[in-house]
């Protein structure tokens, strides 16, 4: 048997255009790729110029029909835009490859190339780059429309509290802040005894309204003003608002509660003093350091009202304090609080010293206070007080004074404070001269409540340097440098608004 070797493996051999008659390697067209472009063209039917319309006021890109997107140049969000602008078009196409290119950020054309194949002449694969180029046109949004037609809002949340002072307005304020709901209202606007929010939707008002009461105890009514309606379509265009109401009741108020009240929370004194506001009100006895909440439900079945306003608040003198130990409470009394000391006093006004007239009352402030120590407290003694419920209380049971909160110096204080607290942007009108102290108080409220701030974002003031001093120092509650936190600028970042990144 004769063997016979194989032959080896030949290189595949080059064909002949069959148009142009250049040697090319084989392929299922027998065509060059010059040729076979000539005679196909793979992006015929895509556009190669495109409209995307853009609001220069709120700087937003229309995806049709209606939705109004935030994108940046050059972003993924804005390619997802662009690409389903040629969606339609290119179903015929395989979409391999999409970027920008650089254009004038100015110019207001974005151009995008784009890299794509599709199955010619015989099952060939042609592979095809071009460029689109989308022109920007300008076309305000229905949004912004409404602001400019001065109807740009669709809901409105009008908050209020009949009370003298604002404390429990600028703890909401703060919380409102920390969870970022303020960035949905259209405008912010406020007025006497309240604040009012707009809103572009009625959803956002009523996350809103949610939140308000979740927050603090509050009750609301809900109406809406039918605006205008489309017999063809059947669809109506209403303007919704909510009007909701805080409990007239703020901190370091004294209360008279109804009986019934007082019976169900364990029995407790009818004249309390509100020590917090939160989603509830907090109330102390200061006969008994009984405490108890009272939540928006309840305060509304049996309503009760301040009986002095903090502008009633007059400073007294310590002249004795006598701590009382082992007090014990009567059958079905409720809670005590442990942060507070029961004790009795003897105390001055400052405006009597001349006189020989002291008056004696029991106070929850037995741990502040040392005899000569200033305290802020109400004189029920000498004021005429007409309310429902303390008209109907034996007088023998009625203390002559409540004693409120230890008394420190305001412009020492203020002087050693080196935090401070972000505010909304708002409108403001008929604001009361009153509103700095009452500002100064919620700060002061602040310092002395370690329940009260940790719902709020304390920012480090920079611009303050504390001046530590044994002689200044009076006692006064301080907030540490650990509950606060720093104040992030965009100028830490970029060297400046609209600097680049620095990467270095």
């Amino acid at each position: 048997m004769e063997y016979i070797q194989a032959p080896a493996a030949s290189s595949q051999g080059n064909i002949l255009c069959c148009t142009c008659g250049v040697p090319i390697p084989p392929n299922p067209a027998n065509m060059c790729v010059a040729c076979l472009r000539t005679q196909v063209d793979i992006s015929e039917g895509i556009p190669k110029q495109v409209t995307v319309h853009f609001c220069k006021q709120c700087e937003r890109y229309l995806q049709p029909p209606a939705t109004w997107m935030q994108c940046a140049l050059e972003s993924r969000e804005l390619l997802v835009l662009c690409l389903k602008k040629l969606k339609s078009s290119m179903t015929k196409v395989r979409l391999i490859d999409a970027g920008f290119l650089w254009t004038e950020p100015h110019s207001k054309r974005i151009k995008m190339k784009l890299t794509i194949q599709k199955e010619v002449m015989n099952g060939a694969i042609l592979q095809q780059v071009f460029v689109v180029e989308f022109v920007i046109q300008y076309q305000m949004c229905d949004d912004c429309h409404r602001v400019e037609a001065k109807d740009f809002w669709k809901a409105v949340v009008q908050l209020r509290q009949k009370t003298v002072h604002k404390k429990t307005f600028y703890y909401l304020e703060q919380l409102i802040l920390k969870h970022k709901l303020h960035q949905n209202a259209l405008n912010i606007k406020e007025i006497h005894e309240g604040i009012d929010f707009y809103y572009g939707s009625k959803q956002h008002a009523q996350k809103m309204v949610d939140f308000l009461q979740c927050t603090v105890p509050c009750r609301s009514k809900a109406s809406q003003r039918l605006i205008s309606h489309d017999i063809h379509s059947n669809t109506y265009n209403y303007k919704s608002t909510f009007s909701m109401e805080i409990v007239p009741v703020c901190k370091d108020n004294v209360v008279c509660l109804p009986p019934r009240l007082a019976q169900s929370l364990g029995n407790m004194g009818q004249i309390c003093v509100c020590i917090r506001v939160t989603s509830t009100i907090h109330l102390i006895d200061p006969r008994t350091l009984q405490i108890a909440e009272v939540d928006g439900n309840t305060y509304w079945r049996n309503p009760f009202n301040s009986l002095c306003s903090p502008r009633q608040l007059e400073e007294f003198i310590v002249m004795d304090v006598d701590v009382i130990r082992d007090q014990k409470l009567g059958a079905g009394a409720g809670t005590r609080s442990n942060k507070h000391t029961l004790a009795e006093v003897w105390v001055q006004k400052t405006s009597e010293m001349d006189s020989s007239q002291q008056y004696h009352c029991r106070t929850f402030l037995g741990h502040l206070l040392n005899i000569g120590d200033l305290v802020m407290g109400y004189d029920f003694a000498n004021s005429n007080i007409n309310d429902e419920y303390l008209n109907k209380m034996n007088p023998h049971h009625l203390p002559d004074v409540v004693l409120i909160k230890k008394s420190y110096d305001r412009s020492r204080r203020v002087k050693r404070r080196n935090w401070k607290l972000q505010e909304m942007a708002r409108d403001r009108e008929g604001m009361d001269t009153d509103d700095e102290r009452q500002y100064q108080d919620f700060l002061e409220d602040l310092e002395e409540d370690e329940a009260l701030r940790k719902n709020v974002n304390i920012y480090r003031d920079t611009s303050k340097i504390p001046v530590e001093s044994d002689t200044d120092d009076d006692g006064a509650p301080r907030i540490s440098l650990m509950e606060m936190m720093e104040e992030l600028s965009l100028a830490d970042a970029t060297g400046g608004e609209g600097a680049d990144m620095m990467t270095d």
